[in-house]
């Protein structure tokens, strides 16, 4: 890829050498010249107003033609100071499924500083190959810095398909990227396939979650997924599998952003996305202080706190509690559905869970349909009664 001037567009007005964030452009009487510093960021070519300036070369190829080789399948591996995301490890699953699929190598881009010691770690769990990015600028999650690398390491190696994990960072990363691409992206999916051209069938909650839509990508390259953790099982480790760790050579990196001040979270219990157990309350506990019902609940079972949109909506708790379409999606052992009625919005984030054990004082109520166990009764009478079980179990 290199740059390239249309002289005939070219006006000379200096907007491209006032954006260029590595000096490379000096604007003359017959135009910009581009000088060796250039690293095709693309700073030029979004601020010039009479589109003079293009990359060559920069569209990545459509669907493979016949006989041509496919890219990889690769997945995104964030890490959260110095550790790998569990969700990472549900796409590697996946992923080398898609890859077996269409017989090509499963990739991993592992961004970070002193993240070496991870990329082993990931061959373990089914990568063929780790394309390791390591540069003190990379500590921690940096969203301008970190789609400048996953560009550039997307253009130099052209996988297939990329897949990244639908956290707060992944969220922010995905589109930043699939922008810089031109390419499309399909948010929170649940399922993936291949249809008789190898292009990915990326199936995901439309309309509210009231039914699935299956979304292609056949014209532009990579194919580009986000998952929410927990859609996918963990694969199993293989402590003896084999693969090959790639160095990438990384170009300038220029951040756009100063980060200023970071806050730590506060603590507040077990992590949702991650714990065995989740008592989530929904709007039929009727009263914020019937929810600190659900809050004492999971303060004896050791659970997380979870929430339906309804409650979170209301001010009883906060957002971080939310589970579904639009929250978290969890997969506990035993989720305790406690007032909720059974909004398909909410069932797409925790149906996945190994026993679901539903109150509720509507016979009729959806959440019945998926329950494992379900007790019909008013809440706030249940709730109490169980407490009162656990914690006299636990004193014998």
């Amino acid at each position: 890829m290199e740059i390239r001037l249309r002289a005939d567009n070219c006006t000379i007005c200096g907007a491209c050498e006032d954006a260029c964030p590595y000096d490379a452009i000096t604007v003359g009487t017959d135009g910009p010249e581009f000088s060796e510093e250039c690293t095709l960021c693309g700073a030029c070519v979004e601020v010039c107003p009479t589109e003079a300036i293009y990359i060559a070369g920069e569209e990545i190829s459509a669907q493979s033609e016949p006989g041509e080789a496919r890219g990889d399948v690769w997945v995104f591996a964030e890490q959260r100071d110095g550790q790998l995301l569990d969700v990472v490890l549900e796409l590697l699953g996946e992923g080398r499924r898609l890859a077996a699929e269409l017989e090509v190598s499963l990739g991993c881009l592992l961004l970070g500083d002193g993240v070496d010691h991870l990329a082993q770690e990931l061959v373990k769990f089914g990568a063929d190959r780790v394309y390791v990015g390591s540069a003190p600028e990379l500590k921690g999650y940096r969203g301008d810095l970190y789609a400048q690398v996953m560009e550039y390491s997307v253009k130099q190696y052209r996988p297939e398909i990329l897949l990244i994990g639908g956290t707060a960072n992944g969220r922010s990363l995905a589109p930043r990227v699939a922008t810089r691409l031109g390419t499309g992206l399909t948010a929170d999916c649940t399922a993936f396939a291949l249809d008789e051209d190898g292009n990915l069938l990326q199936t995901r909650p439309a309309f509210g979650g009231n039914l699935m839509a299956t979304i292609r990508c056949p014209n532009h390259r990579p194919q580009m997924a986000t998952v929410r953790p927990k859609v996918f099982p963990k694969p199993a480790r293989d402590p003896n599998r084999k693969g090959e760790i790639i160095h990438l050579e990384l170009p300038p990196l220029m951040p756009w952003q100063r980060i200023l001040e970071v806050v730590e979270a506060a603590d507040t219990g077990p992590n949702l996305v991650e714990a065995d157990i989740v008592v989530a309350g929904g709007r039929g506990l009727g009263s914020p202080e019937n929810f600190r019902l659900v809050e004492e609940l999971a303060s004896v079972l050791g659970a997380a706190v979870g929430a339906s949109r309804a409650v979170v909506d209301a001010g009883w708790v906060s957002y971080p509690h939310q589970v579904g379409q639009t929250g978290r999606t969890v997969a506990p052992k035993i989720y305790i559905a406690c007032g909720i009625s059974g909004a398909i919005q909410h069932i797409v984030g925790m149906q996945s869970s190994d026993i679901i054990v539903a109150i509720n004082s509507d016979p009729d109520a959806p959440i019945f349909s998926i329950a494992t166990y379900g007790i019909v009764g008013k809440v706030e009478e249940i709730i109490p009664a169980l407490i009162r079980e656990i914690k006299g179990s636990s004193s014998q």
